[in-house]
């Protein structure tokens, strides 16, 4: 077994169990990519044991901090069926749910989502790669009911070394799942949608604003990156009268408008707009259109902290033009999945852009993913979607 042996000081993160350590923090040894090698301090403590990725600033991904832990099969088969416990443990309904979060459940680099019948899968570090045949067989044998789909289309695999891919890893036939979320019917394209597909991670937002719409009896709802249209369907099902859907990409809007039909609400009052959102928001400013909610779900804008100052600037423009928007006593649901930005610096930039729009507004809510994307403790990473539910005074 290969030894990377660690700087004075630096096993302090994986003390505290974090389970990245970054390639400044290395003083010697090496290995082949996804390779499981033994981690020790700088006095030789084994610190346990992680899959190294000799093209990633990320240099190592730790499977697991127990000094007498082999990593195998075995052991990577347990970390699956017990992610899928713990979802069934706090009774979630699987058929539309994410079932593996990567390093929050101890599986670095491993994305699972479920759509009916499909698992998608996505392989995004060295060391998931290297265990790919494995971690397939294992799902193959807890999940035998479903077929697999990979999605490791993403740009982070190319920051492991690893090329993109995407296809059929068991099974066949159409890509195309049709799910149910609170009594919506909704499609999935898990080959050519965002992400894996749909996005999972906002499931309980959509039912929090679903209950808003209808306890405040709000009739005008815009909704901002509103990719094929889970926010305004929640709106319109509470009761709103028009829900208009904002968003780049031509393919999402057309599947918007089939869910529209779908779930039996009218197309031609709930307009469904290829824009790009910060103008069409300074369009609508002009024109003096007025709302009584606005969801702002938009894209993440800084993946790493090197992209934040640029993201902080977006984030500002497009919240102060939104809250410019609302009618009195408005809300404005506003969400930042950025891991380059906290939870502390996107509510002081809302704040920001709050004092430019010249509004008061106060914090009702402040929301996260769904459980089915747990939060470890020990990595903060793993909170990752941050939003804010506020009452424009």
């Amino acid at each position: 077994m290969k030894v990377i042996r660690l700087h004075p000081g630096k096993e302090r993160a994986l003390q505290r169990r974090h389970p990245w350590v970054f390639a400044g923090a290395i003083a010697r040894g090496g290995a082949d990519s996804g390779e499981t090698v033994c981690v020790q301090s700088h006095d030789g403590t084994v610190l346990g044991w992680a899959a190294y990725s000799p093209h990633s600033q990320i240099r190592l991904r730790m499977w697991s901090f127990d000094p007498d832990q082999r990593i195998d099969a075995a052991f990577l088969r347990q970390r699956l069926q017990q992610s899928i416990e713990r979802r069934l443990q706090l009774g979630l309904d699987l058929r539309a749910a994410r079932l593996v979060w990567g390093e929050a459940d101890g599986l670095p680099g491993l994305v699972v989502d479920r759509f009916a019948d499909i698992a998608v899968v996505q392989l995004l570090s060295a060391g998931a790669e290297r265990w790919r045949e494995v971690l397939l067989h294992a799902l193959r044998d807890l999940l035998p009911q479903l077929r697999i789909y990979e999605r490791s289309d993403v740009g982070v695999r190319e920051r492991e070394g690893l090329p993109q891919r995407s296809g059929w890893l068991h099974g066949d036939g159409d890509t195309r799942v049709d799910i149910e979320e609170h009594a919506l019917r909704l499609h999935v394209d898990v080959a050519g949608g965002h992400k894996t597909g749909f996005y999972l991670d906002q499931r309980d937002n959509r039912r929090r604003f679903a209950r808003l719409v209808r306890e405040q009896r709000l009739q005008r709802v815009l909704n901002c990156y509103g990719y094929t249209g889970g926010f305004t369907l929640a709106a319109l099902a509470a009761g709103a009268q028009q829900a208009i859907t904002v968003d780049s990409s031509a393919p999402a809007l057309q599947l918007a408008a089939e869910h529209l039909l779908d779930n039996g609400f009218e197309a031609a009052r709930n307009p469904l707009l290829q824009a790009d959102v910060p103008r069409l928001l300074r369009e609508y400013a002009a024109a003096g259109e007025r709302f009584d909610a606005i969801v702002l779900d938009p894209p993440k804008l800084a993946p790493t902290l090197a992209q934040a100052p640029r993201a902080t600037r977006a984030y500002k423009d497009i919240n102060r033009l939104a809250l410019g928007l609302l009618r009195p006593g408005g809300w404005l649901f506003t969400f930042s999945c950025s891991g380059g930005i906290d939870s502390a610096l996107f509510q002081s930039v809302v704040a920001g852009a709050a004092v430019d729009a010249g509004r008061d507004a106060e914090i009702v809510q402040r929301v996260g993913a769904a459980p089915d994307h747990p939060l470890l403790l020990s990595f903060p990473e793993s909170d990752y979607l941050k939003g804010l539910l506020l009452r424009a005074r």
